[in-house]
């Protein structure tokens, strides 16, 4: 899946949305992190899902045809079987690799879980809580799920409301949807500079502690 970020997202596109990062904390404390994953999980269940979703009702169709073929009667198990594994294994691996195919066998409720579960790892992995005044924003965006989460740390939530990011979330999924995310991020992560200058108003001295972007 990593090349599907790539694709989507050129290094030109990454250099652009690191300039927007710079640009937004230019005007506040904050600290704003961008980062761009390829998928929050692997969902193997899903695979497995499709497999059998489309392999049995194949095999079905084919017994008769196949056991025909061999004098082995329309309906012998083991000529089911021997259709069976062969088709279960060959949509288990395009399921697996056609991402349009797999998001059928997922839940929008477990796709949320998953990027919710991953943003927060990452945003501890990554050590985005070190800020001096506890002021990062993390803004992580899986383009598999279609899905972006932001969180802010305990500065930020001590004055800034979740709600408010609700915006900034779907000016991005808008833009992964019609292939333009990196123009969708810049403008999420400008959004995210004026709500956070309004809180957290650049001050003399202020430094990047934190990575802007992060693919």
């Amino acid at each position: 899946m990593k090349d599907r970020v790539e694709h989507l997202i050129s290094k030109v596109d990454q250099e652009k949305i690191e300039s927007c990062v710079r640009e937004a904390e230019s005007r506040t404390r904050g600290e704003i992190v961008v980062m761009v994953v390829p998928a929050s999980y692997h969902y193997p269940m899903a695979d497995l899902l499709g497999a059998t979703a489309f392999s049995f009702p194949a095999a079905v169709a084919l017994t008769p045809e196949v056991g025909g073929l061999f004098w082995a009667g329309a309906w012998n198990l083991w000529v089911f079987l021997a259709v069976l594994i062969p088709l279960f294994l060959v949509f288990h691996e395009a399921v697996k690799r056609i991402y349009v195919l797999k998001r059928w066998f997922i839940s929008g409720k477990e796709l949320e879980d998953e990027v919710r579960e991953a943003a927060h790892i990452q945003f501890f992995q990554k050590g985005l809580y070190r800020t001096r005044e506890e002021t990062g924003v993390f803004i992580y965006v899986s383009i598999f799920e279609h899905r972006v989460w932001v969180l802010g740390d305990r500065g930020i939530n001590s004055v800034i409301p979740e709600s408010q990011w609700n915006g900034v979330v779907a000016t991005i999924v808008r833009a992964i949807k019609e292939r333009r995310p990196a123009e969708g991020i810049c403008r999420a992560v400008d959004e995210v500079g004026r709500i956070l200058q309004e809180k957290f108003p650049i001050k003399r001295g202020d430094q990047n502690e934190l990575e802007n972007l992060i693919v």
